[in-house]
């Protein structure tokens, strides 16, 4: 009996295009975008109606976006669209402390002024970021967009790649990529498997209106049930990321607005002034999965379907556009070269590349979050020495402000903001 999760097998090498890459959200049109630079196709497939990705409704969700992100989305054409929605972060408070009793005299002060490439990233609403890639993608003629479709089956073979889509219709290209999530189809009928934990928290997001001005500064305050960040958006308004234990998250998001927002006050404190909600309020499980190889034959997965991390550091998406810069460069020089570019060693480039450091961060956020989520005061001496001795040795100091903004590692083209 046929297995239903496979496509056809390829019988010739007619292409509909390059790249077929599974899951429209933020990564995927990054690539082909990013792709098209060196003349490669694209057929991006996405689930949902575009009405709803192009929504101008502010939802609540917003990203932080390092200086070497924006960089690339500068490099691919889309920062001229989003510089007017969005807010330079300028400094980022580091702090230690419990819930209404305000944080810890040892803290770490990051401010831009201590580097020469200006701020160390930007806040962009969600509603921005997904419209200016989806309005590129319709003005790049090497770029095709399957909306309101899914993928029931998939074929690689040293041919090329192919899927079906649940209309019966088939595609067919180089090289399948996987854009598709934490719960990857992609990586799953690859049989990819995943390593990973739970942390036992939920992010609690949201974005709130505040009397006062932020003046660009992000805060993260470290709370024994896990960590709670308050970050700069254009106007005086901020996004939170509050992360609890599953049992709390669940009970706060159940309250009603002025609870909720009561629930909050006493971490979030009073120094912005009165508060309320602006959007929708999210709940996200936290957990740590890594897929435990990021290339297959003719496939490469990127952003949440290779790796999902903690949010404590603001990197997800900043690491999945990494693995963009990484991916189209090595493709793109391997087409300059006569290369098949999905051939294994051109492939085995992008994995060398990306996936080592991939599961670095992600280690290094567990234990990060580990190591602050909790309030044993041993722990809690030793990490409030430890940021005390950061924020008082400059060098030191600057070497963080450097990775928070990106700039350290051995960096692809588009993330110094070069086209490829």
């Amino acid at each position: 009996m046929d297995n239903p999760m496979r496509a056809p097998i390829l019988q010739s090498m007619t292409f509909d295009c390059d790249l077929i890459i599974i899951g429209g959200g933020l990564n995927g049109p990054a690539l082909a975008l990013a792709a098209a630079q060196g003349g490669l196709t694209s057929t991006v497939i996405d689930a949902l109606p575009v009405a709803n990705r192009k929504a101008s409704e502010f939802d609540g969700r917003s990203y932080a976006l390092a200086l070497s992100s924006q960089r690339l989305l500068s490099a691919i054409g889309l920062w001229d669209d989003l510089q007017e929605n969005a807010q330079a972060m300028l400094e980022i408070k580091v702090s230690d402390g419990r819930a209404g009793e305000g944080p810890s005299p040892f803290f770490i002060h990051f401010d831009h002024a201590e580097i020469e490439e200006g701020p160390m990233g930007y806040m962009v609403e969600d509603r921005y970021l997904r419209r200016a890639l989806l309005n590129a993608l319709d003005n790049e003629p090497a770029i095709t967009v399957r909306n309101e479709e899914t993928v029931v089956a998939q074929e690689t073979s040293a041919l090329g790649a192919s899927v079906t889509l649940a209309s019966g219709e088939i595609l067919r290209g180089r090289l399948l990529v996987g854009s598709d999530g934490r719960k990857s189809g992609t990586a799953e009928r690859a049989k990819i498997k995943r390593t990973g934990w739970g942390y036992g928290q939920t992010a609690l997001v949201c974005a709130i209106e505040h009397e006062k001005p932020h003046g660009g500064i992000a805060h993260q305050f470290f709370m024994p049930s896990g960590p709670l960040a308050i970050l700069p958006l254009i106007g005086n308004r901020s996004s939170i990321v509050w992360s609890e234990t599953d049992e709390n998250a669940a009970r706060i998001n159940a309250l009603t607005e002025n609870d909720y927002l009561e629930a909050l006050r006493p971490a979030f404190g009073d120094f912005l002034g009165q508060i309320k909600l602006s959007g929708a309020r999210f709940t996200y499980p936290l957990n740590l999965t890594i897929a435990d190889r990021f290339i297959d034959e003719r496939l490469a997965l990127i952003g949440d379907a290779a790796h999902g991390m903690h949010p404590i550091a603001g990197q997800g998406l900043n690491a999945g556009l990494r693995d963009v810069a990484a991916l189209a460069e090595v493709m793109i020089l391997a087409q300059r070269r006569g290369e098949d570019i999905a051939s294994p060693l051109v492939l085995e480039r992008y994995q060398q590349w990306r996936r080592f450091d991939t599961t670095t961060l992600a280690m290094a956020t567990d234990t990060f979050n580990r190591l602050f989520s909790n309030d044993n005061p041993i722990l809690r001496l030793g990490r409030d020495l430890g940021m005390g001795l950061v924020n008082s040795i400059p060098s030191l100091r600057r070497n963080f402000i450097r990775e928070a903004a990106g700039l350290t590692g051995d960096l692809p083209k588009l993330m110094t903001g070069r086209a490829l």
